[in-house]
């Protein structure tokens, strides 16, 4: 089967931070899982290149627009690569195939795109225009940026929203577009309700950096079709026929960005006539002690410092089992370097240390070994539901360290028991290396390792897996 896998676009006004980190991780895992079952798997990454903030940035630097990008790209790429992201295609959103197949997906929506002038609200700092039930109920300030609101009037291209409301809630409501998790779907069906047509261009005059609007030199896109059309765009659509993989098994986005992919998105590929992708998998934010990360407050993490303290093993084992999928989790330095002494040292790098040595001194001999996934672990998996499933991974591992305080190996040894000692270690590795199968999407890396170690002859490690 082929399987499509996406991840939001970041926007390169910025360095890469915790939450990319985890839509990045989750993303990968999915694809590492389709990859194992025997999928054919495509995974897009990529950068969102144009607006003002970047064109604003670019000129306080005093550097080409172009050469900002390019370089914020290409550290959001390195970034991706120290996580170890097994994708397939980057995406950059000035690359000359995107600007030009973004032209002719406005033709193509042209139909439900018209012209009006627009007076109201405006947010430099979210790059976008603000209902007057938003303005009011923020009380005049953005809640992410701290900022008054601008009063703006302008003429604009708009995108009618209107056209697809009621297809789009027939596709959730049937789970055709299935919003995990489950409790973010009434979220957006309220939130369609109320959803107004969606300006897709700003006046050049205001915004400089962006791709043309098609027919009009004065306009530029808007970041929706620009951004959001990447996805499709990095297939070779229009021109080419992208049935293959399209539409995508699941598109992870974070919960700040869901209403924008489970209601512009969808209302654009219905327009495209394209169908909807499978599942928009939503994760929760990374909070720092019950608050949300500020550089006001100080207390942002750093993902490459996190990672370069333990290890890439360990910033997967704790993003991907100790973050909840789907929910706000919070980040301390000390849970952190808990998980990473007393579960990861502790329970799988004792464990192999132990199994390793205990076959390699006794002359135990593996043979081939044809491990698959259990059916629990399978159903978890194909539902995005990976802190769940990394849980149950877990406690196979802390079952095997039970068992061999159970059982006694060294005991049997002592004894003189050789047959009951070679069926006791041999159960104990084959068990060890089905749950490193499963252990291979989380934490690739750790997985490979284990397998080299195991395999026949069982060398153990000349030093620890995760040395404390």
């Amino acid at each position: 089967m082929n399987r499509y896998i996406t991840t939001a676009i970041p926007y390169v006004n910025g360095v890469p931070h915790v939450g990319h980190a985890l839509d990045y991780c989750l993303a990968d895992t999915a694809a590492r899982y389709f990859r194992l079952k025997g999928d054919k798997v495509r995974f897009q990454v990529g950068t969102d290149e144009h607006g003002g903030k970047i064109y604003q940035k670019a000129e306080e630097l005093n550097l080409p627009v172009e050469k900002y990008v390019k370089d914020n790209s290409d550290a959001f790429k390195s970034f991706i690569e120290k996580l170890n992201i097994s994708y397939t295609d980057f995406i950059r959103t000035t690359d000359e195939s995107h600007i030009k197949r973004c032209q002719e997906i406005w033709q193509k929506l042209k139909d439900h795109i018209y012209l009006e002038k627009y007076e109201g609200w405006y947010c430099t700092g979210c790059e976008r225009f603000i209902t007057e039930k938003e303005y009011q109920e923020n009380h005049a300030v953005c809640p992410d940026h701290q900022k008054p609101y601008e009063r703006i009037e302008e003429e604009n291209y708009y995108f009618r929203i209107s056209d697809f409301k009621e297809q789009i809630r027939e596709k959730i409501e049937k789970n055709e577009l299935l919003i995990l998790p489950d409790f973010r779907k009434k979220e957006i069906l309220k939130l369609l309700d109320d959803s107004p047509d969606v300006s897709v261009s700003r006046p050049r005059e205001q915004l400089k950096w962006g791709v043309t609007v098609p027919g009009d030199e004065s306009q530029v896109m808007y970041v929706w079709i620009d951004a959001l059309s990447n996805y499709i765009t990095v297939l070779g659509y229009p021109e080419q026929d992208t049935s293959e993989w399209w539409p995508a098994t699941a598109q992870f986005v974070g919960k700040d960005i869901l209403r924008f992919h489970t209601i512009i998105w969808p209302a654009m590929l219905l327009g495209l006539g394209l169908p909807l992708p499978k599942a928009i998998v939503s994760h929760g934010m990374i909070l720092v002690n019950g608050q949300k990360m500020s550089k006001s407050i100080g207390n942002v993490v750093d993902p490459v410092e996190v990672i370069d303290r333990y290890g890439l093993d360990a910033f997967r084992y704790f993003f991907l089992r100790h973050v909840d999928t789907f929910a706000d989790s919070d980040y301390t330095d000390e849970k952190y370097e808990e998980a990473y002494k007393n579960e990861l040292a502790n329970d799988l790098g004792n464990l192999v240390q132990r199994l390793s040595t205990l076959a390699q001194k006794n002359q135990i001999l593996i043979g081939r070994v044809d491990s698959k996934f259990s059916d629990e672990y399978c159903e978890l998996m194909e539902r995005f539901e990976f802190s769940k499933a990394f849980d149950q991974v877990w406690e196979k591992i802390q079952d095997l360290n039970k068992r061999i305080d159970d059982e006694k190996p060294w005991v049997l040894a002592k004894n003189g028991e050789k047959a009951k000692l070679e069926k006791c270690l041999k159960t104990l590795i084959l068990d060890l290396l089905q749950v490193n199968m499963e252990l291979a999407p989380f934490m690739p890396n750790a997985s490979e390792k284990i397998s080299e170690i195991l395999k026949d002859p069982i060398a153990p490690p000349e030093t620890p897996l995760f040395p404390k």
